[in-house]
C-alpha cells in the first residue's frame, strides 16, 4: 500500500491514484512487489532534524529514504521523507516545473528502495537514467 502524509506543512499531493499506479508499475518493472510505502512530505526543518538524528548529517537534503525491506523478500517497504522546501528550491535551480522535480524525487526514493545507489558518479548516472525512464512512464498515465 502506498500512502501519503504531511508533517510540519500543509501539502496535498494531486493525482494520488495516478502516482500510486505509476510507482507500482516501476516496482513491478523491477520484478518486485509493492509492500508498505509511506511518503511523508515535510519542510526543511523537519527533514534536517531527521537527517541529524538518524544519519548524523547536519545538512539540507530533499529526500531521506528509510528502507524496511526484509532480507530475501520480494516486497518493497519503506518511509520516504521529502522536503517540499528543497523541491521548490531545486525546481528553480534546475529550471524545471515544481511538479516535475517532485515526481523525480518521489521516484528517486522508490529507486533507493529497489537497491539503486547514488554515492559514486557512476551510481548517480545510473540513478538519473532510471529517474528519466520512470518519468517517461508517468507520461503514459496523463
Amino acid at each position: 500500500m502506498i500512502s501519503f502524509f504531511s508533517e510540519n506543512i500543509k501539502f496535498n499531493l494531486k493525482d494520488k491514484r495516478i502516482i500510486q499506479k505509476w510507482i507500482k508499475l516501476v516496482i513491478e518493472s523491477e520484478n518486485k512487489k509493492t509492500g508498505d510505502i509511506n511518503y511523508i512530505f515535510c519542510d526543511d526543518t523537519f527533514l534536517t532534524d531527521l537527517n541529524l538524528k538518524y544519519l548524523n548529517h547536519d545538512t539540507l537534503t530533499d529526500i531521506i529514504t528509510f528502507n524496511y525491506n526484509e532480507k530475501n523478500s520480494n516486497s518493497i517497504n519503506g518511509d520516504i521523507y521529502i522536503s517540499i522546501d528543497r523541491v521548490k528550491e531545486n525546481s528553480d535551480k534546475f529550471k524545471v516545473p515544481f511538479i516535475t522535480e517532485l515526481h523525480r524525487v518521489i521516484i528517486h526514493g522508490v529507486l533507493h528502495l529497489l537497491g539503486y545507489k547514488d554515492k559514486t558518479k557512476a551510481d548517480k548516472n545510473t540513478m538519473r537514467e532510471k529517474e528519466d525512464n520512470c518519468l517517461s512512464l508517468l507520461q503514459n498515465f496523463n
